[in-house]
């Protein structure tokens, strides 16, 4: 710079009177929002401004994996990204946490103290009893935006079981400016790696220093995304590595995760011998399956037993994340994880001569299923498989341990439709669990509706639900009293104007897929008031289906709808003396690649309508291009579900 121009600068003083230049002393200014690209900018709630991962293998036993991460949070919606948290436990120590934050003209704001840190436990929603799991947690929102948090850390561990995911884009409204992963491990060990959704022309870079590798990925400029109706997760959507190990060691107990049989026949094998249960619960199993006729009989009977001796609590102490109490443990105590509880369950059924085995599962109703193709650590619970024959044909049962409703053999949302890892002598081996389908996730509604000639409504309702479509409706009846049931339900009712004059929940009668029947009185003011000498009435109480908005711009992802269903409903109109039908809606028949629906209208020699619709949705993974299908689909369903009964006042 030229002598004259620096003078300039120094003295150069704005019109209020306050200088240019930062005092003596003062950091230099970064992170300043105006150096972010207007691309990144728009439709951004915050913008990685940096993400440099770095994982270093220091042997099969240990890896250190350090993160800088910086953020501009633009507006509201991207506070959260303002705070981190970084967990540890036995086998994870955090080395250091720092952070600062930043105006949005890159002065440095506030440096992160230590006596900032919240250091805390983490529990759960079942009631985490025993785990050395912590977090500590640091928290730089600023009132006034924009701002840019800088975070640093380091996490140094010895359980390599656990390689990093390295996904930068992995929220809504979340551009990504830089990022990069950076591994360095031992050419003994070699990095095992999927790259998912990776652009072109990003390539990975890989080269060899002595005996160490190192491999390198980089991502620049991707703008923010909002996420479509109706699409897979992000997680599915956007970049990412996954990293795995092929040889690992966690406490002493080396094992190798390169191929599903052998990280089965390690887990398998860190498990065994803890099977064995004491002399008086093996006397309890026998007197309890004495008169049982068939193994099926069998597994009901114990399954019975262990819902209603045990409960559930998380283990998550050093290698008891992965290690099983022993089986007599549990019968001493009544208690267990999901591992202790599966371990418990299959030894119940050996003593009593039915195989069984443990299988490793990632629970949840949000949870990814396992990628086959990619043999790594993708799991986070565990339950049981019996494999059973019916009439020469294999019978599978499966079961979760750690619950005292769930109904015998019943997965559902939790850890059904996805795959998991059976445990055997020979190693593990990917299974399916339940696949629900339609037939098996039903909705069957059966609604009496009365309208007075003033215009109100009341109707009784009888509803239904089974497979996935009463799990939530389930956990309501087991978790939660009659009041807050029946507050839940009437939050969800699309109703404009109701009281609920009855309610009730039970489970349904019956073998087979479980159940949930619901039970409803409403009163209904000015549902369908007269219009002159006609009266409108919508049938359709309940089950209205909205449509979708039509896509704005090109579609991107693919089309996903999750889960099956079939919903069938029977609506009974009751109309009072001196009214008759005039005109009911013509009928809808639809048969697509999307699902299947009808709606039919029939006057009855009673003087009553009935009103018949069915809607039955496959799970679905199509491509981005068949959503413009699916919107017309929805589109024609909400249109006929509005669709409107006409009565004629006769007694004018």
């Amino acid at each position: 710079m030229k002598a004259k121009n620096l003078l300039a600068l120094l003295f150069a003083v704005p019109l209020s009177g306050a200088p240019r230049f930062a005092p003596v002393g003062a950091p230099e200014p970064k992170y300043s929002v105006a150096t972010i690209p207007a691309a990144l900018r728009e439709g951004a709630h915050a913008v990685l401004r940096a993400d440099d991962e770095v994982v270093t293998v220091k042997s099969a036993g240990r890896l250190v994996h350090t993160v800088h991460k910086v953020i501009t949070v633009l507006d509201a919606g991207g506070d959260a990204f303002g705070r981190t948290t970084v967990g540890y436990d036995a086998l994870n120590a955090i080395g250091y946490l720092r952070g600062a934050v930043y105006d949005a003209d890159g002065r440095l704001l506030h440096q992160l103290r230590a006596s900032e840190i919240r250091d805390q436990g983490v529990g759960d929603a079942g009631g985490s009893l025993m785990t050395d799991v912590r977090v500590r947690y640091a928290d730089l929102r600023q009132p006034q935006v924009p701002y840019t948090v800088e975070f640093d850390y380091e996490v140094v561990s010895d359980n390599t079981l656990f390689y990093p995911t390295w996904q930068p884009q992995d929220e809504e409204g979340l551009a990504v400016q830089s990022a990069t992963l950076r591994v360095s491990t031992p050419a003994a060990l070699p990095l095992r790696y999927q790259e998912r959704q990776w652009p072109a022309g990003a390539p990975l870079q890989h080269t060899r220093a002595g005996s160490q590798e190192q491999y390198a990925w980089a991502l620049a400029d991707r703008p923010a995304l909002d996420e479509e109706d109706n699409a897979p997760p992000l997680a599915d959507t956007t970049p990412g590595v996954a990293l795995a190990p092929g040889a690992f060691e966690v406490q002493g107990h080396a094992g190798s995760a390169s191929t599903w049989q052998s990280f089965g026949q390690w887990n398998y094998e860190l498990n065994a011998g803890r099977a064995v249960l004491p002399p008086a619960t093996i006397a309890k199993v026998a007197e309890l399956i004495k008169d049982a006729p068939d193994p099926r009989t069998r597994v009901a009977r114990l399954y019975n037993l262990l819902q209603g001796s045990t409960r559930y609590i998380s283990v998550q102490l050093g290698l008891g994340g992965w290690q099983t109490f022993p089986a007599s443990a549990v019968a001493t105590s009544g208690y267990g994880d999901c591992k202790a509880l599966s371990n418990y369950t299959m030894a119940l059924l050996a003593t009593a001569g039915v195989p069984a085995y443990v299988a490793l599962i990632g629970a949840g109703s949000d949870h990814a299923d396992l990628r086959p193709d990619f043999p790594s650590n993708q799991f986070n619970h565990a339950i049981v498989c019996v494999p059973l024959a019916s009439a020469g044909r294999p019978d599978t049962l499966w079961l979760e341990c750690t619950s005292q409703t769930t109904a015998l053999g019943y997965m559902g949302s939790f850890t059904g439709n996805r795959h998991a890892l059976l445990l055997t002598p020979k190693g593990g081996q990917v299974v399916a669990t339940p696949r629900y389908r339609c037939a098996d996730n039903r909705r069957e509604r059966r609604i009496d509706l009365y309208l007075d000639a003033a215009g109100a409504a009341t109707a009784t309702a009888r509803t239904l639900r089974t497979g996935q479509e009463q799990d939530t409706y389930a956990q309501l009846l087991h978790e939660l009293g009659p009041t807050e049931q029946k507050q839940y339900v009437a939050e969800h009712l699309r109703l404009s104007t109701f009281t609920i004059s009855r309610f009730g929940l039970a489970a349904a009668p019956g073998a087979g897929t479980p159940g949930v029947v619901e039970t409803l009185g409403l009163a209904l003011p000015g549902y369908a008031p007269p219009s002159g000498k006609r009266v409108f009435v919508s049938p359709n109480l309940l089950s209205r289906l909205p449509a979708l908005p039509a896509q704005v711009g090109t579609r991107q992802t693919a089309l996903w709808v999750p889960r099956a269903s079939l919903q069938a409903d029977t609506v009974q109109l009751h109309f009072p003396a001196g009214f008759q039908p005039e005109t009911l809606p013509a009928p809808v028949q639809m048969a697509t690649a999307y699902g299947n629906y009808s709606a039919q209208y029939q006057a009855l020699p009673d003087g009553t309508v009935r009103y018949v619709r069915r809607l039955e949705m496959p799970r679905l993974h199509l491509p981005a291009a068949s959503y413009a299908g699916y919107v017309d689909f929805r589109r024609k369903i909400s249109a006929a579900d509005r669709a409107q009964v006409v009565l004629l006042k006769t007694d004018v």
